[in-house]
């Protein structure tokens, strides 16, 4: 059985790469430090033009922190969706909760028609779910297409028993996207545990800024090195992907 490999991308130059190494979708986003955050349009049509023929789907979160959001901040989603349906994504992904833990069901039916025909994931925000089963339901019945997920643990490879469990529970009804901590190394033994049907990576690898830039901290930048998507493990993780 083949498996999708999703690439979460930070800026341009890892779109390239994703690409480049053959990933069948990119999960566009910036802030990866942060966990992810709503890219810029500019981001967004530059991806679009640099792969064309990979699908492209559009993180749509307004800030880092907690999943629980308040009126101003749904309707910023919604713009940022309408945004990136203009710009030519092929979906988003989204998510939110309540105080209590529960899936936000309204606020994501809200989201879900703004993006209308374009597909719908629903992001990691599930691994803070109170409890996994009523949330899976509830994600199904709002029509999303997909959960990325860890299996509600630090890693895709420490949640495969609980993937598994979800996939059961799933009965084919959504597709269930592992993700976090996905490497060359460990994405064959979680594809076998955790019976996921899609893979999601970063694929990233350090690399360094000019030599001359002065060592001044900015923010969690560390005097300019920064991580990006590599071809090379994209392409590894894409045969892998493509084998089991």
């Amino acid at each position: 059985m083949s498996h999708k490999l999703e690439i979460c991308c930070g800026d341009i130059q890892s779109v390239k790469a994703a690409a480049e190494g053959g990933a069948d979708r990119i999960e566009l986003c910036c802030a990866l430090s942060e966990g992810g955050l709503t890219p810029s349009a500019g981001l967004i049509r530059a991806a679009r033009q640099m792969a064309p023929e990979t699908g492209l789907h559009v993180l749509i979160r307004p800030r880092e922190g907690d999943f629980v959001y308040d009126e101003a901040e749904t309707e910023c989603m919604a713009e940022d969706i309408r945004t990136a349906k203009e710009l030519g994504a092929d979906g988003v992904v989204i998510g939110a909760l309540t105080q209590e833990g529960e899936i936000d069901t309204d606020l994501c039916r809200h989201l879900i028609e703004q993006a209308g025909e374009m597909s719908v994931t629903f992001h990691r925000a599930f691994d803070r779910c109170r409890d996994m089963g009523p949330a899976l339901e509830q994600i199904i019945a709002l029509g999303c297409d997909r959960i990325l997920t860890s299996g509600q643990a630090a890693s895709a490879y420490e949640g495969a028993g609980r993937l598994a469990e979800m996939k059961r529970l799933a009965a084919g009804r959504i597709m269930i996207m592992a993700g976090a901590g996905v490497t060359p190394e460990n994405a064959r033994e979680i594809l076998g545990r955790s019976m996921a049907d899609e893979l999601h990576a970063s694929a990233r690898e350090e690399i360094a800024g000019p030599e001359e830039t002065p060592a001044v901290k900015m923010g969690s930048n560390d005097g300019g090195r920064r991580k990006v998507t590599s071809a090379r493990i994209v392409r590894a993780l894409k045969d892998i992907a493509a084998s089991e």
